[in-house]
């Protein structure tokens, strides 16, 4: 096999032109086989690999340093630069991330896990390098899905601005290739990249300023642009912006993309070549349903009974209640399918807004409906939320306007890693003048939180988990809970444990086992994080020496700081909070990370343990 002699950048230097198209064969056939087995990103990764390839036949990281957005088409770049034997460890704890990491290799310039950042990453790192005077070309490759976020454009309009020689790859696997136009295409990319014509060109535009003057000058080059390129407005756009736009190119033509590369790699200026790809290039099923093959989960026959996600008991009771409030909207940042929102897109298409990845954009979006009388819900994933908090402050928070957060994907996710856990959402969202802030304990509690959030005429927010529920009965009907209030789930008399969200059915778990061995725990349901039941916890303190908090969120600023925040002037027990520690949690099975960082049944009734034996000492 071709594939077994690559461990770096200088192997497929070294390649014939066969052996170039036998590797790219290899190359997709291995990704194929480990992500069935420990899911990932496929379709992504498989539409990139003739880039891939191209890219390291003509550029020699790590000394040239190659940003990849959001880090979704990095499979084959990182088997290519030395990873190809722990490669099946994709996303598994211990194993290798499924995104870009500097912590990983030296291969891999900057960490991406969220998208559109790659541009703005790649600028600071070139503009660097010429500060150090280093040497060495820095390419940002980004898909256009990320060109719909702001701050691809704020990074394109700095590089525009500050000349650098900076390389955009833009992957654009939405557009059809035509194979007339793209070999046309190919030809006259091929005429305007090579050396000869550019030189001739630079020469004749310097003669053309010198002796006409610059307003002269820039009428002629742009009738020459339109001449060469033709009217393509997407390279007007670029150039506007002050990039010389090359394309567009076939990226799954091995031979013009590395001609392309190598005359790019010798200009001057921020150049954006638009190369466009094939979504799950090779493997028919992902070619065919490239969105359901984005992301793949592992392999393996399933048994059991199914149950629903709380993904899917969102999406079921948006649409129950939509179905009877014609003021509500619903708001997504490009994840109709992630989110559930494609089930309500089918049935209220005029009340259904996708407004690309664009979270800022999305919330002041929401809160100008809001302003005018529509109750807008805001379904965006709580790792994905982090980035328009300015605007859930400012625009939402600030103005007391009620939209709804629906914040997916809360806790730990699983092998997605450290940039997708949403571990931080009720720190940052309960520092938040009047928002108001509740996680359920099971999906028929997530129902009615919807519920009320929608008739609380507030800024509301309610977090869940990535996953499958418990498993409760779903009962009608829908009803108002008050809002700030806990609930007693199990009456005890030595140590209270008050847990949110997902942990509150593994406190019970936990115990029950307690029971057995002589404790006895009084369980809380803490399901409001903001406000607080104060009445309640007030009652809890003065019947229990110990209390216990527990969430799937970071411990600092979270729910146990809200409890030790009220207690702390007058209670005279004890209070362990239990939670995400103070650093960062890699990728890795979602129970296993649950088990590892203390929150599940294991861990609590363990803290419990620990601290009853502390007291007695």
């Amino acid at each position: 096999m071709i594939l077994e002699k690559v461990n770096s950048p200088e192997d497929v230097k070294r390649l014939s032109k066969e052996e170039l198209e036998r590797l790219a064969s290899e190359l997709r056939d291995f990704i194929i086989k480990v992500v069935e087995r420990t899911g990932g990103h496929l379709a992504s990764s498989l539409g990139v690999v003739e880039l891939t390839i191209a890219l390291l036949r003509v550029f020699s990281p790590p000394r040239d340093e190659i940003v990849w957005d959001v880090g979704h088409q990095s499979y084959p770049y990182k088997i290519l630069t030395g990873r190809r034997d722990k490669f099946h460890t994709l996303r598994q704890y211990g194993g290798i991330s499924g995104f870009p990491s500097i912590k990983e290799s030296p291969y891999d310039a900057f960490g991406t896990g969220h998208s559109s950042t790659s541009i703005s990453a790649a600028l600071g790192i070139k503009v660097a390098k010429r500060l150090k005077g280093e040497e060495g070309h820095v390419i940002a490759v980004i898909g256009d899905g990320a060109l719909t976020a702001g701050e691809a454009y704020e990074g394109l309009n700095n590089a525009g601005q500050l000349g650098e020689d900076l390389i955009v790859i833009l992957n654009d696997n939405e557009m059809s290739i035509s194979k007339n136009i793209g070999a046309i295409s190919n030809y006259l990319t091929k005429i305007t990249t090579g050396e000869f014509l550019r030189k001739a060109k630079e020469r004749l535009e310097k003669v053309t300023e010198k002796l006409f003057g610059e307003r002269v000058y820039r009428g002629l080059k742009r009738v020459e642009d339109l001449v060469i390129k033709g009217l393509f407005p997407p390279g007007m756009l670029f150039e506007e912006l002050g990039f010389r736009y090359v394309g567009p190119i076939d990226g799954h033509d091995l031979e013009t993309l590395e001609t392309t590369l190598r005359n790019v790699s010798k200009m001057k200026g921020p150049t954006l070549v638009h190369v466009l790809t094939k979504k799950g290039k090779g493997y028919p099923p992902a070619e065919e349903k490239p969105e359901k093959f984005h992301g793949v989960s592992p392999g393996g026959k399933k048994s059991g009974k199914q149950l629903p996600t709380y993904t899917e008991v969102f999406a079921k009771t948006i649409v129950e209640i939509a179905s009877e409030d014609e003021k509500v909207v619903a708001i997504t940042a490009a994840m109709p399918s992630g989110t559930g929102l494609d089930f309500f897109r089918e049935l209220f298409p005029d009340r259904y807004f996708d407004v690309g990845i664009a979270e800022q954009h999305a919330v002041t979006f929401a809160a100008g409906l809001a302003k005018e009388g529509l109750k807008p819900v805001v379904a965006i994933y709580s790792t994905f939320l982090q980035r328009a908090y300015d605007q859930i402050v400012h625009d939402v928070a600030l103005q007391e306007l009620p939209v709804v957060f629906a914040v997916d994907r809360a806790g730990l996710v699983g092998e997605d890693g450290a940039t997708h856990h949403g571990v931080l959402d009720l720190s940052y969202l309960r520092a938040v003048p009047n928002m108001v802030v509740a996680a359920p304990k099971d999906e028929e509690e997530l129902r009615h939180l919807l519920f009320t959030a929608l008739k609380s005429d507030r800024p509301f927010a309610v977090r869940y988990p990535r996953g499958k529920g418990y498993g409760v009965p779903l009962r009608e009907p829908l009803k108002k809970i008050e809002i700030g209030s806990w609930e007693v789930l199990r009456e005890g008399k030595e140590v209270a444990v008050v847990a949110t969200g997902w942990t509150v059915y593994q406190a019970l778990l936990a115990a029950e086992e307690l029971e057995r061995e002589g404790i006895s725990v009084t369980v809380v349901n803490g399901r409001f994080v903001k406000p607080i039941d104060e009445r309640l916890l007030s009652e809890i303190a003065r019947n229990h020496p110990i209390i216990i908090t527990v969430e799937e969120n970071v411990i600092k600023g979270g729910f146990g700081s809200a409890v030790d925040e009220f207690l702390s002037s007058w209670f005279t027990g004890k209070v362990i909070n239990v939670g995400i520690p103070d650093r960062f949690i890699e990728h890795g099975n979602q129970d296993l990370l649950r088990r590892i960082v203390g929150i599940d049944a294991e861990g609590i009734k363990r803290a419990v343990l620990d601290a009853v034996r502390k007291t007695v000492r």
